[in-house]
């Protein structure tokens, strides 16, 4: 059987994929940096490799028959632009070349919903959108990548993943098979790093947050973009892209649906993003003494009032994707971190279907 290869093996998504193709029988090469914890006992071959360093990149696509580029650096902060260019566009781009120079027969690139511009607001966002300005990433005297971006700009990630993205429009244009993917923000099991959504859900069930922000996100399961990767990957046509979407829903939201879930009171108190802006560099300060991460930047807020109207409809026509109930991706997210330790235990809790669920215990 053909070798896949996923990149970002140790990710949220990147974990998922590789069970959903051992699920299936398939044959995974899991390029792995550091941290593995993600895949301990699963039946894969480990390739060790940097996105930086393209000779690694190709024994790693030695042999392989598809690669699923799952690897990215996600950062809310504004002074991780080396950080966001090495991996997100220079990472990008030997990626691109290792494919092309390996003979890899065809590459899914993941891409972000945050790269497509969301104006205007009252229309759904499609596949039809140009992608946000990238800036222009130049390398400095100093070794270090500056970025001179609009001025109406998003966070530095979405004008790194453009600038990636970019990159495999090239490599398509040299000859490259490849299919693009834009998934929304992606919650669920198998997250052993906690990224920004899934912490914030724990945040809002463990009673740690003292007020929500006004806003909201269009949420969706890691798994359900996981299989549309799959479907992708095996019926998508050269070039195709497809958003992989889920359901909006406010903050306040999912803090009422995790209070239903878990019983946690959560906050009652709104914040209006202007509220919300003026108090980020005490969140920030706050964080950095606690040794965590900020759960928000004042730069991070602005995707909270894009477009609620994100549309999986091409994605749904040719690819036969379904994303499921948001209920049902947040009992399920929160039983898998409550069985690792993750989340403080609260006694029975309905299940998706509304009957009662012991996390620990079963239905």
């Amino acid at each position: 059987m053909a070798i896949v290869v996923v990149t970002g093996a140790s990710g949220h998504l990147g974990a998922t994929l590789v069970r959903a193709l051992r699920a299936r029988g398939q044959e995974v090469r899991a390029l792995v940096h550091q941290d593995r914890r993600a895949l301990d006992g699963l039946d894969v071959e480990i390739a060790r490799g940097d996105l930086a360093d393209e000779n690694s990149l190709r024994r790693a696509f030695a042999g392989a028959d598809m690669v699923y580029n799952t690897a990215a650096y996600i950062s809310i902060l504004r002074g991780e632009l080396q950080r966001l260019y090495e991996v997100n566009v220079r990472g990008t781009r030997n990626v691109v070349e290792a494919c092309l120079g390996s003979g890899v027969r065809r590459l899914v690139h993941v891409s972000s919903i945050e790269v497509l511009e969301s104006e205007p607001l009252d229309q759904p966002v499609d596949e039809s959108r140009p992608l946000v300005e990238s800036g222009t990433f130049a390398r400095g005297n100093a070794g270090r990548a500056l970025e001179p971006l609009p001025r109406k700009s998003s966070l530095p990630y979405a004008h790194s993943k453009a600038a990636g993205e970019r990159q495999v429009r090239k490599g398509i244009a040299r000859g490259l098979d490849a299919v693009i993917l834009y998934p929304t923000a992606m919650i669920g099991p198998h997250d052993y790093r906690q990224g920004f959504p899934n912490a914030g859900l724990l945040a809002i069930c463990e009673g740690r947050l003292v007020a929500l922000v006004d806003g909201g996100f269009n949420w969706v399961d890691v798994r359900d973009v996981a299989q549309g990767a799959l479907r992708a990957g095996d019926q998508a046509p050269s070039g195709a892209r497809y958003i992989l979407s889920g359901h909006w829903a406010s903050l306040h939201d999912l803090a009422q649906l995790a209070e239903e879930i878990t019983g946690v009171h959560v906050p009652r108190l709104v914040f209006p993003l202007w509220a919300a802006r003026i108090g980020a560099p005490f969140v920030a300060a706050a964080s950095q003494l606690a040794g965590r991460r900020p759960l928000y930047t004042s730069e991070a807020l602005r995707p909270l009032r894009g477009n609620r109207h994100i549309s999986h409809e091409r994605a749904t026509r040719e690819l036969g994707y379904q994303p499921r109930p948001l209920r049902q991706t947040v009992v399920d997210t929160l039983q898998w971190c409550e069985c690792r330790g993750v989340l403080a235990r609260q006694g029975p809790v309905p299940s998706a279907s509304g009957q009662m669920i012991d996390f620990l215990g079963g239905e």
